[in-house]
């Protein structure tokens, strides 16, 4: 199961968190990275993020979204997914 942790983080202190997993191993890995993404956003209300930190991501499986990321300001520090489980 192909699991990402979604965590918005404001101060170093975690405000939200969520995990979503995917189970349909019919999608790529970038489909499934993507979709996890898209779930992770609407589950926090946010704006679908930009994909400029995709370089990081494929390097070390962790990326931050921060204001410049966004088009709508925000009320956090930096949105960060991970994935825990492939």
């Amino acid at each position: 199961m192909f699991r990402m942790w979604g965590k918005l983080m404001k101060d170093n202190h975690l405000l939200r968190d969520t995990v979503i997993c995917i189970s349909d191993y019919s999608l790529s890995r970038t489909q499934m990275v993507f979709d996890s993404l898209d779930s992770i956003c609407y589950e926090f209300n946010l704006e679908k993020a930009m994909d400029s930190t995709v370089k990081d991501f494929k390097y070390h499986d962790k990326a931050r979204f921060t204001q410049d990321n966004f088009i709508e300001s925000i009320d956090f520090d930096f949105l960060e997914i991970q994935v825990i489980e492939e």
